[in-house]
């Protein structure tokens, strides 16, 4: 079922001009045709007709606009729908920059036919238990117009390890097909345990639950931008089933499965370095060359940003200890003009203290969580060019254990050995069989890693564009704060005699 046709994308306006390296229009213009204000003039004096002076043939007629049909596998490399976050002015951790739907070009006719909408939100983080079995509930709230779900508006409570849970069978239903599955958020063991063992909501342990909150709802949005799996029965199940889903045991690091898991990881990355690949596609080649530096280079700045947010909220602790400081010396302070300016000045900086603090949350959900999911996501993309190495592996493996059986065959009937020789030749078309099947399953497994990294590039350069854009955005904005503030402290200043 996850491999039928999904519905179009959701796409509600025209394109924007930054993005048209991007997103191809669907409206289509005759790159003669002349728009010009003295072209329009000529066309209203000349009773209709167009007159130029520089050819005398007539002016060719405006093409008309034209619908941009798309086949199944257009329509499965369609621009995905983006986690674009949208910050309010003030930011503050319990109001992150929400997600949205990207907006691509397509022509009018089309949009009304992809008025596509899955919007999900995580909301009332809610402690169940005291002690060790504690755990949190979120709520997750679905808004949806597509026909495959039942109702258009629903919610249902989840907890973390369902998460995790419902990324575990996304992976094993999809990944071995060369899809890239978006990576659940990490667990942390550290901070559940504060939370555990805390009686009340202490100001680290609400931090802690909202941040993961806001991870958990960009985990479910960047899954249902992906046009197959947001269609698969596990996902839309986790997202309407009433019931609360059986508890997934395997995503404890603890169990049984999960120190399966761990020595499978250990097995792969043996695996990864002692096995090399003759590849034989430059731009596989090519692409993993790319993603290894761009994986790097994330990571050395994703470092770079956590160690600014650490510095602004440092700042932040400082300028408010100078505003106490400043305030208790005005109140000392017997020179009243001097008095009454210190106490502006300590005003002032209990403002510009609230400035950088907000601009550390800016620099935290704008710029650090953008590189922290990407590095992630690389990740993915990592696991699905191993499953084709993986994949390649058994193909290699077929064909050596045919030529053994070929082999084997071949001396049998030199020997003459009639009674063994039709066992070998039914071994022989098994192995051929087999050996079919895996270079069937390599090519396929190709393509889609070219689809999906195609649409994992157009889907990165879009992120990473908005939330630059917002980050700069948010800085003009508090420097103009903050001039806004000093500027009006200056004449209090002037006025100490």
């Amino acid at each position: 079922m996850a491999d039928s046709r999904e519905p179009p994308p959701f796409e509600d306006s025209l394109a924007d001009p930054d993005n048209e390296d991007i997103f191809k229009s669907a409206l289509e213009t005759h790159p003669k045709e002349d728009m010009s204000t003295n072209g329009i003039d000529d066309l209203m004096s000349g009773g209709g007709e167009e007159v130029s002076l520089d050819d005398e043939s007539p002016a060719p007629p405006p093409v008309q606009s034209k619908l941009e049909f798309r086949t199944p596998d257009e329509e499965f490399n369609s621009p995905p729908k983006p986690a674009t976050p949208s910050p309010p002015a003030e930011m503050k951790l319990s109001e992150p920059p929400k997600p949205q739907a990207r907006k691509n070009a397509k022509s009018a006719e089309e949009q009304e036919e992809s008025d596509v909408v899955l919007d999900i939100s995580i909301s009332d983080p809610q402690k169940i238990g005291d002690g060790m079995g504690a755990y949190v509930v979120y709520k997750v709230s679905t808004k949806t117009n597509l026909a495959y779900y039942k109702k258009k508006n629903f919610s249902v409570s989840r907890r973390f390890s369902d998460f995790l849970g419902l990324h575990d069978k996304l992976v094993e239903k999809h990944l071995h097909l060369g899809r890239i599955v978006p990576p659940a958020p990490e667990k942390d063991m550290i901070g559940m345990t504060k939370i555990k063992m805390s009686k009340d909501d202490t100001a680290s342990s609400s931090e802690f639950v909202e941040k993961r909150r806001i991870a958990l709802e960009r985990y479910l949005n960047r899954t249902a931008e992906h046009p197959v799996l947001r269609m698969d029965p596990d996902f839309r199940e986790f997202l309407e089933m009433d019931l609360d889903l059986p508890k997934a045991k395997s995503t404890s690091a603890l169990s049984g499965a999960g120190v399966l898991r761990l020595f499978n990881r250990v097995g792969d990355s043996v695996n990864k370095m002692t096995f090399k690949m003759d590849e034989s596609d430059p731009w596989f080649e090519e692409k993993q060359h790319q993603i290894e530096n761009l994986d790097q280079q994330l990571r050395k700045l994703h470092a770079s940003v956590e160690s600014l947010v650490l510095h602004r909220k440092e700042l932040s602790s400082n300028t408010g200890a100078f505003a106490k400081s400043a305030a208790m010396l005005g109140n000392c302070e017997e020179h009243t003009a001097l008095s009454r300016a210190l106490s502006q000045l300590a005003e002032v900086e209990e403002k510009v203290e609230q400035l950088h603090n907000q601009q550390a949350g800016q620099d935290f959900f704008l710029l650090a969580e953008l590189l922290k999911d990407y590095i992630a996501l690389i990740g993915a993309v990592k696991d699905v060019f191993h499953q084709r190495v993986k994949v390649y592996q058994t193909w290699q493996h077929a064909q050596q254990v045919l030529t053994k059986k070929r082999e084997l065959k071949a001396k049998l009937e030199l020997a003459a050995k009639q009674d063994k020789v039709p066992q070998a030749k039914e071994e022989v078309i098994e192995w051929e069989a087999k050996s079919e099947r895996g270079q069937e399953e390599f090519e396929n497994i190709s393509k889609m890693i070219r689809k999906e990294v195609e649409r994992f590039e157009k889907s990165r350069v879009y992120d990473f564009k908005v939330s630059i854009v917002k980050y700069m955005e948010s800085l003009l904005e508090t420097q103009q704060q903050l001039i806004k503030h000093w500027e009006a402290f200056l004449p209090e200043a002037k006025a100490i005699a």
